[in-house]
């Protein structure tokens, strides 16, 4: 069973930067796609970006606008969001999520296989 867990969320004012990272216990990470979900307070969970199991296909959504950029350390089993100029509406709690079909991970509606117990960002002057 594939066990994730996110650290590196906090407080920052707009246009400050987080760096998101997601340590994978249990199976190798490598045989997974990867992806960030967030939920803001009172809204549905929402895809941020995905990434495949070597790295060489990844997806954002329209929101991120650049901002965002999302990497994997395989050999570390490690995945990470960075999160640059981030504005009010950024504040949710972000969650890592793994699933073994990068289609289903990244295009479908319903949950991921896997995810993480998520790590609040806050956006607030």
């Amino acid at each position: 069973q594939l066990r994730l867990v996110e650290s590196g969320g906090g407080s920052v004012q707009p246009g400050g930067s987080l760096r998101l990272s997601c340590a994978a216990s249990g199976p190798s990470l490598d045989s997974f796609a990867v992806a960030w979900f967030r939920q803001a307070p009172g809204q549905k969970l929402e895809r941020v970006s995905c990434l495949s199991e070597r790295g060489e296909r990844s997806k954002y959504e329209d929101f991120v606008e650049g901002r965002f950029t999302i990497s994997r350390d395989n050999a570390k089993n490690t995945v990470y969001l960075q999160l640059n100029n981030l504005r009010p509406v950024d504040t949710a709690v972000y969650y890592c999520a793994a699933d073994s079909s990068y289609s289903y991970l990244c295009y479908s509606a319903n949950p991921p296989g896997y995810r993480g117990q998520g790590t609040q960002v806050t956006v607030s002057s």
